[in-house]
């Protein structure tokens, strides 16, 4: 059978005429071999639809749904501190606006949209451009029982049009469409696009305004993380290649590292005017010690209503960790010389440039 086979509508119907399930499964599995996760995860779901103790489509449903769910959403769940802090903000934002429509973009698990009708807002739409994560999302609703209040949109909130997908213009807006380095989940271009054609012209966004936060550091433990050189009596540098040029996600408290320079501002957005064009900014860091610098460490905060502030910094147990960036190659730095910071953004991802003659051989 060929991977266009049977189309996953009407399938139903092709079992109940005699498709044998092997090969239902096969095509499954074909599925998931060509990276078409979620076809592969619908495939399984039609043959449990039939037979819902058949283990392989359970296995085959769940390595389907592994890739294309990011497992961080479990641990973003239990962030105690971001729940409560998101909470409180929902609660004052829904109470000063009796009968406000509540959007909430990437709902995820639906725990925002969930809290706004708990806060009491009546009508709350959640859309979720993952389609496993928005049926999901929306069978979480309805066992907790907001179901009367809480509608939830598989679709991308770029894609949703008034009256199409929401009735009228939301009045409030919250989101948390944000990585360890802030813009990496697109932020700054969906709620752009949510102000031009979703929200009412005097709603509340939530979060209201963002800023990152960065840092020279030590620390050959997070260095070894992207680069490696000579090892085992080989010259293993030229895989250096394939290293990641922009952050990756890391704990900064887990690894032994000694901070060269107080944190500094990079960025400031302010999310009810900001957009997703490129910035560029050139920063001189005077560092505090001398050293060797592996990396620059950054952060963000957001202000989801005046006073109410959630973060990512180092001090800070958040699920989000931290952004690193690793140097190509380190270099010594020292008080009495100021090194030359570049931090550019493309509308989804911060970039740094440092510019030093002191390069460690």
């Amino acid at each position: 059978m060929n991977s266009a086979q049977p189309q996953t509508q009407g399938a139903v119907t092709e079992i109940r005429d005699g498709l044998e399930l092997g090969e239902f499964l096969r095509w499954g599995r074909e599925l998931h071999h060509q990276g078409r996760y979620e076809d592969a995860a619908r495939a399984f779901e039609l043959i449990l639809g039939m037979d819902a103790d058949n283990q392989e489509a359970l296995i085959g449903r769940n390595r389907a749904v592994r890739r294309s769910v990011p497992r961080w959403h479990w641990e973003m769940l239990h962030d105690e501190e971001r729940a409560e802090l998101y909470d409180r903000a929902i609660r004052q934002a829904v109470a000063a606006a009796p009968g406000a429509m509540v959007l909430d973009i990437g709902a995820g698990s639906g725990l925002l949209a969930m809290m706004a009708a708990r806060a009491g807002a009546r009508d709350v739409v959640a859309c979720e451009g993952q389609p496993s994560v928005a049926e999901t999302a929306a069978r979480v609703v309805q066992v907790a029982g907001y179901d009367d209040a809480v509608r939830v949109v598989s679709k991308m909130s770029t894609r949703m049009t008034v009256p199409g997908d929401l009735p009228r213009r939301a009045d409030l807006l919250v989101t948390e469409i944000v990585d360890c380095g802030l813009l990496g989940e697109g932020v700054l271009g969906t709620i752009a696009h949510a102000r031009e054609h979703l929200l009412a012209p005097d709603a509340t966004i939530m979060p209201s305004r963002g800023r990152i936060i960065a840092q020279l550091i030590e620390s050959e433990p997070l260095h070894r993380k992207n680069h490696v050189g000579k090892l085992y009596g080989f010259d293993l540098a030229p895989f250096n290649r394939l290293s990641t040029l922009e952050y990756f996600d890391s704990r900064l408290s887990k690894h032994e590292h000694r901070t060269l320079s107080e944190p500094m501002t990079v960025f400031e957005f302010d999310f009810y005017t900001a957009d997703a064009r490129p910035q560029r900014t050139e920063l001189t860091v005077r560092p505090t010690a001398a050293g060797t610098m592996h990396a620059v460490a950054f952060w963000f905060e957001m202000e989801l209503l005046p006073g109410i502030v959630v973060d990512n910094a180092p001090e800070h147990d958040s699920h989000w960790k931290q952004a690193i960036q690793c140097l190509p190659l380190p270099l010594h730095v020292q008080p009495d010389l100021p090194v030359s910071l570049v931090a550019a953004h493309d509308g989804e991802c911060v970039r740094f440039e440092v510019e030093s003659e002191e390069v460690v051989a």
